[in-house]
């Protein structure tokens, strides 16, 4: 007989893995260490006129779920109605079996507005009323998301020469207990061949008031913007790497090749790299000095459609997985830190799931220092963040290293409703470990699960971060 859809034991394979979801997972604290959201609509509290407006702007998971179903762009990002956009989500959800967002759609719908109709082209009228008279009562703004879901801290992600206005201005509301961080994200001064990038080393020094000339300029100016972060209770940077740089350089060619790029000419491939390697280093140091945690996004190859990228710029959806090679050159990346003991507490991600295993082994060639999981892999992200890509990184993690100092689960999202994902993922953790238990693989010892279960959906991350 068929069980229930999204029932009491959904996802929960067996009564070990419900008890274990019950008692221990469901009801754990967030902690957000890496996501999208923006600070200002944190702090204006926004509100949405629409389920529209909150699920599919700025969502390109949905996207491309609705361009595979043949939805047209003005339909997706374009100038179409709200409601036909709706509708064109809809049907492409139903037709999404497998697919997270399936689960997803049906989970935030009914978590946040109690709605419990399937998604169903027959039943997206009823849907779209029921949702947004909620939409337009009080408590449904921004930060009430964060409230209901749990959320005790955000992460946001954010470029150096950010004022970070509402961040001071969240610290400094009494009102609200969510602590909204920066996150310090500085890909824009490390991809020296992007377009813009002297305009933004320009715009980085008006914001440390010099004149950034040379590469010791730039050093000095990050070195004062992590300072800033800092202040403003950051703890954590981020880097987006399509690859993983490295290449041997001294500070005098980086200045060379920074000197060359100001002046508008492009540098070879090979000079990249050393720029790139030279920098990452030096901010891996300032990290490092200041207890911070450095996330590597490694593999991801964006902007692949031209056209679309021209017509409606980055993040539209249009990113894929990479393969370059990572082991040797994030190797020698770590290894140039660890030299000078200088290597920051570290979460490596790839958006390559082949990849697993080099990075749940890479970890454990740098690990110690008397930090508990310093090197961790981080969590299936992006393509990987489904049923199977989370049991791939959880079973690599636990079969390579310690799965009980995981950090755990992250958002990676611009949506305020995405905080569904953490159950998901907590779910699919005490069902793996549930069959563990119930195979006799583990032991069925309460004390050790709750601390397990607990540490990996909060505690560990709390330790770890020191937020």
């Amino acid at each position: 007989m068929a069980k229930a859809f999204m029932d009491e034991r959904f996802m929960l394979a067996n009564e070990t893995a419900a008890a274990l979801y019950h008692k221990h997972a469901r009801s754990m604290p967030i902690i957000d260490y890496h996501c999208h959201l923006n600070p200002r609509e944190i702090y204006k509290n926004r509100k949405f006129a629409n389920l529209t407006e909150l699920w599919l702007e700025g969502d390109h998971y949905k996207w491309r779920l609705m361009r595979a179903n043949g939805a047209d762009e003005e339909d997706v990002t374009g100038s179409g109605e709200d409601y036909a956009k709706f509708l064109a989500y809809v049907r492409a959800v139903q037709a999404a079996a497998g697919n997270p967002l399936y689960h997803w759609s049906h989970m935030e719908l009914r978590m946040f507005f109690g709605v419990d109709e399937l998604m169903h082209e027959r039943n997206a009228p009823a849907i779209w009323d029921k949702v947004n008279a909620q939409l337009g009562e009080s408590g449904y703004g921004a930060r009430d998301f964060l409230l209901r879901s749990n959320v005790e801290v955000v992460c946001t992600t954010d470029d150096p020469a950010d004022t970070l206005e509402f961040h001071r201005k969240l610290r400094e509301d009494g009102d609200f207990p969510v602590k909204v961080l920066p996150s310090f994200r500085p890909d824009k001064g490390l991809e020296i061949n992007r377009p813009g990038f002297a305009d933004w080393v320009s715009r980085l020094g008006e914001v440390c008031g010099m004149e950034i000339r040379g590469y010791d300029r730039l050093l000095e100016a990050l070195e004062a913007r992590v300072a800033f972060f800092h202040e403003a209770g950051g703890r954590v940077s981020d880097h987006g790497m399509e690859y993983v740089p490295y290449a041997e350089t001294t500070r005098a060619e980086a200045d060379s090749i920074f000197k060359k790029a100001l002046r508008g000419e492009r540098v070879s491939e090979e000079e990249e790299r050393k720029y790139k390697t030279c920098t990452l280093v030096h901010l891996g140091r300032m990290y490092a000095e200041r207890g911070w945690v450095m996330q590597l996004h490694m593999n991801a190859s964006r902007n692949n459609n031209t056209r679309m990228y021209q017509r409606i710029g980055p993040d539209s959806g249009f990113d894929s997985i990479n393969d370059s090679l990572i082991a040797a050159p994030l190797s020698r990346l770590l290894d140039a830190l660890d030299k000078d003991d200088a290597l920051p507490k570290t979460i490596l991600y790839t958006l390559n799931p082949a990849q697993n295993h080099v990075i749940g082994a890479m970890i454990g060639n740098f690990q110690g220092g008397g930090i508990a999981g310093k090197m961790q892999f981080g969590a299936a992200w992006w393509f990987n963040d489904t049923k199977e890509g989370m049991l791939a990184q959880l079973k690599t993690l636990a079969e390579l290293g310690l799965l009980s100092r995981f950090v755990g689960m992250l958002t990676d999202s611009r949506s305020f409703v995405s905080y569904v994902r953490h159950d998901y993922f907590r779910r699919i953790l005490c069902s793996l470990i549930g069959e563990w238990v119930e195979n006799g693989e583990f032991p069925d010892d309460d004390e050790l699960l709750e601390s397990l279960i607990r540490g990996i959906c909060y505690g560990n991350a709390k330790r770890y971060f020191e937020f």
